[in-house]
This record gives C-alpha cells, sequence and structure tokens, in this order.
C-alpha cells in the first residue's frame, strides 16, 4: 500500500497544493515562489528518498513568513496522515550531514508530541530570497502538524547556504530513517501499543 497524502490549504496570506509520498524515489516538482526555499525543500525530498508535488501562491509582496510557515504547515499535516496509524515504523531518525564548512545534526521522533529545539544561527539575515529566521518557523511549523519531536542543531559552518543546506538535508535523510517500515516491529514502536 503507497503511503502518500494530498494537503491544501487556502487561506488569506496563501494557497498550497502538495501531494506527498512517503515511499518515492527522491522526485520533485517544487513551485514555492521563493527559489531558495525551492531548493531546500528539493534536498529534503532528494536525499530522503520521497516524492513531492508542491505548488503555493503566497503574498510574497508582504514578505515570506506567511509562505514559508504555511507551508511547513501543510507538509506536516500531510505526513501526518501518510503515516496513517504509524503501524511498523522505525519512529525514530537521526543523521548528521556536512557540507563544506557546515555540519548539521537532525533527530526527530514521530510520537505524536510534537516540540522543536533548533539551535543555529545564520550570518545573514537572508540567505537569497528567505530570510533565515524563517528556516526556525518552517520547522516550528512542521513540527507542530506532524506530532513529530524535533531536535535540529547546527554544530559548525560559516557560509550561510552551506549551513541551511546542511540542515534540509539532514533533515531528510533523518525523515527516511524514522518513516521507513521494519519488518520486525508489530503494530506501534510503543510499550502503549500505540502512537497517536
Amino acid at each position: 500500500m503507497e503511503r502518500k497524502a494530498v494537503a491544501r490549504r487556502t487561506t488569506n496570506e496563501t494557497d498550497i497544493q502538495l501531494e506527498l509520498v512517503l515511499d518515492g524515489k527522491g522526485v520533485y516538482d517544487i513551485s514555492t515562489g521563493i527559489g531558495f526555499l525551492d531548493h531546500m525543500l528539493s534536498q529534503v525530498i532528494r536525499h530522503g528518498f520521497m516524492d513531492l508535488k508542491l505548488s503555493c501562491k503566497g503574498d510574497l509582496e508582504i514578505d515570506c513568513h506567511h509562505t514559508a510557515e504555511d507551508i511547513g504547515i501543510a507538509l506536516g499535516r500531510a505526513a501526518n496522515e501518510a503515516l496513517g496509524g504509524k503501524e511498523g515504523i522505525r519512529r525514530y531518525g537521526s543523521a548528521f550531514v556536512p557540507m563544506e564548512d557546515s555540519l548539521a545534526l537532525c533527530v526527530m521522533d514521530f510520537s505524536g508530541r510534537p516540540y522543536l529545539s533548533f539551535e543555529a544561527s545564520f550570518p545573514n539575515p537572508r540567505i537569497g530570497d528567505l530570510d533565515s529566521e524563517m528556516i526556525e518557523e518552517f520547522f516550528r511549523a512542521f513540527s507542530v502538524h506532524s506530532g513529530c519531536d524535533l531536535h535540529i542543531k547546527l554544530l559548525s559552518g560559516k557560509n550561510g547556504h552551506h549551513m541551511a543546506e546542511a540542515i534540509f538535508k539532514a533533515f531528510g535523510k533523518a525523515m527516511d530513517m524514522a518513516v521507513s517500515l521494519d519488518p520486525r516491529i508489530e503494530g506501534s514502536l510503543s510499550t502503549k501499543g500505540m502512537l497517536e
């Protein structure tokens, strides 16, 4: 059975259509209106072996806040829906990823208890056409709406592009691990017998 979900989010600020396949091949068609965010999301999908179709029209004439945050919301909801009852998933995922001068760590748990710990500071307020502070907001929105306990830590780095790319790649690789199925797991990997 293919684990996938479709999400639609339409507000006065954004219009998002998204289709996520967890067991994919790293294929993506992404158009957010923010070139650097497109680039970062493509890293997540390619290195996480998922497939993603994403279209967003946002109020970029104001700034990139609503677009980045609402995409995190939609992607989180889609991931949660695609995981269903979370039967058989490894649940936990972790990855260290280097990107030249930068090194990032991402650890996650699809426990149903959202939490974000984000330890990263960027040298400039913008990376391309994305406000660097919106990287944390994207991950916070994903965590809350996917029910994921998410810890991201930038261990080193000087170049903002490399720093962000290491973070997004680590997130993709950790998610690939966390959502993968383990034939040894019967039901949910929890002493409670369920993951919410």
